[in-house]
């Protein structure tokens, strides 16, 4: 039979046995609750309300700029709140309230592409004083999973259709169907390439080898050496007329020709606005009606007249058309040319003086 100090020694190493299992018990409490600043730190509450809780499960931890300052309490349908029922209640450590602020705002965001999704916070443009306990954060609705399949399967679709008429384009033109396809398949269309590519090599190869037109002016030197003249003697022109030599250079430089050739510009702009007012001869001519009338009168008599004697009516219009009147007015001519000269040498033939006295 053990003895009572035996007995003693045994139930002291089973209490410092479980005192050791409390203890670490509390350690591991400590350790879990740390992202919220362990155990016995001071914790707020805030909440946020969501359109869908996008996988998000209690215990999910919240993040403040990417750093865990707390967990997710609880999760719950607030259909009162409708288009953002989900209320997700946070415990966060109070050690980061000067880190947060009335306008920090929320969003469910996802550990990679297939991990768990976690809440958090975005304080980068927030300013104001710290939440209270049990406050509200405005919720920013971050894109899902679910959403970025429902958007890429619609890309999805439209690739697929685009593949079937890529697929369908292929066939006509392997098949032969339409103008690309017939110049695919064609072996005429084919020889013709052929042929121009082997004109064209034939071409390039006579150019660089210097025969021809084009040959001769890509490698000689003599149209190179005659450009280079013309440029020289441009530039010895423009060099002149910018020194003013010459009239075209005068005309640029002299400031009395620009002077005069202003104030004929200002003379002439000062005559058409006195003829479009009417004034003057020409003012007069160019705005009388009653004068427009009758120059369309007179231009009208010329035109009958001009009508009528190319006609050959009346006796300008008789010795332009008949020939024989013509004819008769020119041998009447030499014939009074012959009088005269006839009479010019023997003047007493044809002028005899008879004096009578009563």
């Amino acid at each position: 039979m053990p003895s009572r100090k035996e007995i003693q020694w045994s139930q002291l190493k089973v209490g410092a046995l479980v005192l050791a299992a409390l203890a670490m018990l509390v350690g591991l409490i400590f350790l879990m609750t740390g992202s919220s600043g362990g155990l016995f730190a001071p914790k707020l509450v805030l909440r946020s309300y969501f359109t869908n809780a996008a996988g998000l499960k209690e215990g999910a931890p919240v993040t403040l700029e990417g750093v865990t300052i707390g967990s997710v309490l609880k999760i719950r349908v607030v259909s009162e709140r409708n288009p953002t029922p989900v209320e997700v209640s946070m415990r966060v450590g109070g050690e980061f309230l000067h880190d947060l602020h009335t306008n920090s705002t929320t969003a469910i965001a996802q550990a990679g592409v297939l991990g768990d999704s976690y809440v958090d916070i975005d304080s980068s443009h927030a300013f104001g004083p710290p939440p209270a306990n049990n406050s509200e954060l405005k919720a920013t609705q971050s894109p899902t999973i679910q959403s970025v399949i429902s958007s890429s399967q619609v890309s999805i679709e439209e690739i697929n259709a685009l593949l079937k008429k890529l697929e369908i384009l292929t066939d006509s033109l392997n098949s032969g169907k339409g103008t690309m396809g017939a110049l695919i398949n064609d072996p005429a269309f084919f020889a013709k390439v052929s042929r121009i590519t082997q004109n064209l090599e034939t071409v390039t190869a006579d150019i660089s080898q210097g025969r021809g037109t084009l040959g001769k002016l890509v490698t000689e030197d003599a149209l190179y050496t005659k450009a280079e003249s013309t440029i020289d003697t441009l530039n010895r022109i423009t060099t002149g007329l910018d020194q003013g030599h010459g009239t075209a250079g005068k005309l640029l430089k002299d400031e009395a020709f620009y002077n005069n050739l202003n104030a004929t510009v200002a003379s002439a702009r000062q005559l058409l606005a006195e003829i479009n007012a009417g004034k003057g001869t020409l003012g007069k001519l160019s705005k009388d009606p009653e004068f427009a009338r009758k120059v369309d009168d007179t231009v009208t008599r010329l035109d009958s007249i001009l009508k009528a004697v190319d006609e050959g009516k009346g006796t300008v219009g008789q010795m332009i058309q008949n020939r024989s009147l013509y004819d008769h007015a020119d041998q009447s001519m030499d014939q009074a040319q012959e009088l005269l000269k006839a009479i010019r040498q023997d003047p007493k033939k044809y002028f005899i003086i008879r004096l009578k006295i009563f």
